[in-house]
This record gives C-alpha cells, sequence and structure tokens, in this order.
C-alpha cells in the first residue's frame, strides 16, 4: 500500500538529482501485490532517471511484466546498484549507464550499448529531468535556462534520434511531463516551460512516427514523492509537499509505474499523442 501521510518530514539534499537511500521515508517504488503478466516479456526498454523515484518504479514494473532494462543516470551510483538488484531480483537482465543525457553523444553511445546488450530496444521511456526554482524570471540565468532545456527537452530529442532506428513497428515511446506544462508554476518558470515543450513534442512526435507503428505517449504527474523534491524544495515546502491537492497528499512513484507498464504494452494499441494525468484529483485542461 502507498504512503498516505499528509506531509512529510523537513529536509533537503543539497545537489540535484537527490540520492533517494537518503530520504526520510524512503518513496515506495514497489506495489508488493503487483504480478506480472507478461505485458513486456522478451522486449527491452531504457529509461532515463531510471536509477530513482518513478524511474524506478518504471523499471521494476517493467522487469515484473518480463523485460530487461537499462537505466541511465547522472551519477547516483547507490541508487541505480539497489534499482539493479531489484531489476535482477525479478529475473531479467539490467545495464546501468551514468552521464550527462544533455550530450547528445552519450545519448547515442547508452543506446548502443544497450541493443548490444539486449539484442533489441522496444521501449523508451524519456523521464530524467531537474529543476531549480525561482521566484522571479529576472533571477534565471542564460545557463540555468540552457541547461534546464538541455537535461529535459533536448536529452529528448537525443534518446529519440539514437533509439529509432533501432526501434521496431510495436515499439513505444513514453514522455514524463508534468502538471506544470498545464498550469503553471510561478516560482518554476523555465521548468514549466520545458514540461510543456515536451507535451508539444510527445504529440507532434506520435504524428511523426505513427506510420511507422511506433506509439508516442506520455505521463503527467503531479507531485510525487521522489529525490527531485528534496534536491529542489526548503524544508518547509517538502514538510506541505502534495498536500494542495484534491487528495490532500503527494503520490507516490508505484502509483504512477502501472500508467507506463500500459503505455508500453499492447494494452494501449489504439492511443498515440495522449498523456496520462496522475496528480491526486487535480483538474488540468489537455
Amino acid at each position: 500500500m502507498s504512503n498516505t501521510k499528509h506531509a512529510f518530514p523537513p529536509q533537503h539534499q543539497d545537489r540535484q538529482p537527490g540520492i533517494e537511500a537518503n530520504m526520510t521515508p524512503k518513496p515506495d517504488f514497489e506495489k508488493k501485490d503487483y504480478k506480472g503478466s507478461g505485458k513486456l516479456s522478451g522486449k527491452a526498454a531504457i529509461i532515463t532517471g531510471g536509477d530513482s523515484g518513478i524511474g524506478r518504479a518504471v523499471a521494476v514494473a517493467f522487469a515484473k511484466e518480463g523485460a530487461d532494462v537499462a537505466i541511465m543516470y547522472l551519477n547516483e551510483h547507490v541508487d541505480a546498484e539497489e534499482t539493479k538488484r531489484q531489476i535482477q531480483q525479478e529475473g531479467r537482465r539490467c545495464e546501468t549507464i551514468a552521464g550527462d543525457i544533455g550530450d547528445e553523444r552519450f545519448c547515442g553511445e547508452a543506446v548502443e550499448q544497450v541493443v548490444q546488450a539486449f539484442g533489441r530496444l522496444d521501449v523508451v521511456v524519456n523521464n530524467a529531468a531537474e529543476q531549480y526554482p525561482k521566484k522571479n524570471i529576472l533571477d534565471i540565468s542564460a545557463d540555468q535556462l540552457e541547461q534546464t532545456f538541455r537535461t529535459n527537452v533536448f536529452a529528448m530529442f537525443y534518446m529519440t534520434k539514437a533509439a529509432l532506428p533501432h526501434l521496431r513497428p510495436g515499439s513505444t515511446i513514453i514522455n514524463t511531463a508534468s502538471d506544470s506544462a498545464y498550469q503553471g508554476t510561478a516560482d518554476m518558470l523555465d521548468y514549466a516551460a520545458t514540461k510543456g515543450a515536451i507535451v508539444s513534442f510527445t504529440r507532434s512526435l506520435a504524428l511523426q512516427l505513427i506510420g511507422k507503428n511506433i506509439r508516442v505517449n506520455g505521463v503527467s504527474p503531479g507531485p510525487i514523492w521522489t529525490p527531485f523534491v528534496t534536491a529542489t524544495l526548503t524544508e518547509k515546502q517538502v514538510a506541505n509537499f502534495g498536500t494542495t491537492t484534491p487528495m490532500k497528499r503527494a503520490g507516490q512513484p508505484e502509483e504512477l509505474a502501472p500508467a507506463y507498464v500500459y503505455l508500453a504494452c499492447d494494452d494501449s494499441s489504439y492511443m498515440a499523442g495522449q498523456f496520462l494525468h496522475i496528480n491526486g484529483g487535480t483538474i488540468v485542461n489537455g
């Protein structure tokens, strides 16, 4: 069962993207009663930001459904090794690949490593992101703006370009957006802008690839308890994180993972260019 606490102990990590092993309480990444049914049997997936948070939950759920999984991450080696252990515990293979997805060459090399290791690539989950809260647009430097877009948007182009030659008919691409794309976020202007770009990117790419029978969709999370939160918000903000949703709590990564399974497998065969909103009851347009 997911953690249903309305608030979290005040805490802050000094560096993005944050370490899940240092969080209190730890995020719930696995529904213990989740039973896979082979929906991704024999397939191979690559997940950016797969070491922790939403990425870890998705990686474990994919493994339960029979997929081999490669996780890409920046430098959180302890988290990555734990995710690898969880995947292997499900009897599936795992590749861990550390580096900066804002580097197009690294993305290309990572995809080649995955294809060489697994012999195929069927699912791409573009999930990694970063954010730097600023209350005023005047405080957002050109360097910050470029860095945020490079990780959140450019990387999706790089990963898609690298993966596309290896994707077969029936393959899927899943992009992680945010409710910020639909509602805006006053103190994360550049981050919200990247998430809006991701929505447009997803819809446009879906139209471009639908003739190849490659489906592109996305998930738009609300407030989810991940290392990302403790690395970017103040202690006071963390303590109240998620309490403004209609459900009065933050979500847990395990509550999103089944949506990614759905979009990755044939259950969603009539969906393309769409987003699933998992956000504690918040109504969004679009």
